[in-house]
């Protein structure tokens, strides 16, 4: 995959700038997982997410350093484990998970899901101290219900700048939406494509097949319209640029209420069975 000449957007929220597209590495593993970072970084990406639950972070790690960018031109997120969220076991695992990913720092760190057996106010105490000391740049949420973002807010003297949330056409998400944008906080939407189930919709196709694009694409581009960032998972090294290449077209609005219309009930990809909340 050649060099990119193609300059990704950015979501800009709290002093973070997150672009707009990054690579998922979930079920990424071993050294498949180390050559796909290296590709997509020497491809045009900028923006990487792992998470110490992927026990992927090493190959990450090796990825990003043979790929041979430039450290700061790269947005590195990971996510705390739900059972390293406790004050002090919290800013170890990130420790940990540093030196895994051979960084001194990575740009985003989050709480992956809310553990209703240790104390918010001590995962985001720690969370508060990690980024003090300079180990995160930024910090922020992964699968918190409304209710449970505004008990974070309440607790915290950090900026939350961003949260991850499961979100595709088929997922009503109107009320995480909703509060996230009026926390000013970046939506960052894994299962981006509900795991390649757009493709052969036949409406997505439609609007797919209009444009000359993958159903893939215009995905992708109904997440990035609305102002959101999109972190797509693949496995195949030719994915990768179609995944990035969405910033040369726009839907019409007619598109994107279309898009947004086959939402259906238990759409939700992505159940912790010991971590879910009650969803909104």
């Amino acid at each position: 995959m050649a060099q990119s000449e193609a300059r990704v957007p950015v979501v800009a929220a709290a002093g973070a700038t997150i672009p707009a597209i990054g690579l998922g590495t979930w079920q990424l593993r071993g050294e498949s997982c180390a050559q796909m970072v290296e590709a997509a970084l020497r491809g045009g990406y900028t923006h990487v997410d792992t998470a110490q639950g992927y026990s992927n972070e090493e190959e990450v790690g090796e990825g990003l350093s043979s790929s041979g960018v430039e450290r700061q031109k790269v947005f590195l997120t990971t996510k705390v484990r739900t059972d390293k969220m406790a004050d002090g076991e919290l800013q170890r695992s990130v420790e940990e998970s540093l030196r895994k990913l051979r960084v001194d720092h990575v740009d985003l760190l989050l709480l992956h899901w809310p553990n209703p057996l240790i104390p918010l106010a001590d995962s985001i105490r720690a969370l508060n101290q990690v980024k003090r000391e300079g180990l995160a740049r930024h910090i922020g949420l992964s699968n918190f219900t409304a209710a449970r973002l505004d008990e974070a807010w309440r607790l915290t003297k950090e900026p939350l700048v961003a949260e991850q949330i499961e979100y595709h056409p088929y997922l009503e998400q109107r009320t995480m939406l909703g509060a996230l944008r009026a926390r000013e906080m970046a939506i960052i939407a894994y299962c981006p494509i509900a795991l390649g189930k757009v493709m052969g919709d036949p409406v997505i196709e439609a609007i797919a097949k209009a444009h000359g694009r993958s159903a893939a694409q215009v995905t992708l581009r109904w997440i990035v319209q609305q102002g959101l960032v999109a972190i797509p998972k693949t496995s195949k090294v030719e994915r990768l640029s179609e995944n990035l290449a969405v910033f040369d077209f726009a839907l019409s609005e007619a598109e994107m209420a279309r898009m947004s219309a086959l939402t259906r009930p238990g759409s939700r990809l992505v159940n912790e069975p010991q971590w879910v909340p009650e969803w909104d």
